[in-house]
């Protein structure tokens, strides 16, 4: 498969259909993104604004970083239900060949296996379509299930940074998590 095809495919799994994010998402992705409890480990808030959800998604529909050498791959996880239930993002550095990723699962769709099942069903097409030789992700040590959903990928703990960042009144320490093959 092509990368342009890849890019606009939507991708199925047994539960979901595995969308390229566009602007239309916001309308259904809106309602589960406005819980602040979701951001707990985050540095991100609600969305402002429908209007300010759908200008960002506008933005992403170009699928690459300004000087184009990332690809910015997002996708909204939608159950066959119709249901929508949270993100997936990949990240691409293009020369090196490494991507990180990123999951957000709606509060209400938490510990359901949906971040797992998309990313076990895009992470080798990712490896394929790009060559993606490894596969990175950075996690809050206080999130527990993301650290937990990382490990079940084969993700390994690579190293800690102390006082990543600062948030919603508390220091953030990170662990860096990578996988090297699927």
């Amino acid at each position: 498969m092509s990368i342009a095809d890849f890019e606009s495919a939507v991708v199925l799994s047994s539960r979901l259909s595995i969308e390229p994010l566009i602007t239309r998402h916001a309308a259904i992705l809106f309602e589960g993104l406005s819980d602040p409890a979701a951001y707990r480990y985050i540095p991100q808030d609600p969305p402002a604004s429908m209007d300010a959800l759908r200008a960002r998604y506008r933005k992403l529909e170009g699928r690459r970083s300004p000087d184009a050498s990332e690809a910015w791959l997002n996708w909204a996880l939608i159950g066959h239900d119709g249901r929508a239930h949270g993100y997936v993002q990949a990240t691409i550095q293009l020369a090196s060949r490494e991507a990180w990723i990123a999951y957000f699962v709606f509060t209400s769709s938490q510990q359901c296996g949906y971040a797992t099942e998309a990313l076990r069903t895009l992470l080798p097409a990712l490896q394929e379509v790009y060559g993606i030789g490894r596969f990175h992700a950075e996690i809050d040590t206080r999130n527990i299930a993301s650290i937990r959903l990382a490990e079940s990928l084969g993700f390994e703990c690579v190293r800690r940074v102390d006082h990543a960042d600062a948030f919603k009144g508390a220091v953030s320490d990170e662990f860096h998590y990578a996988l090297a093959r699927v």
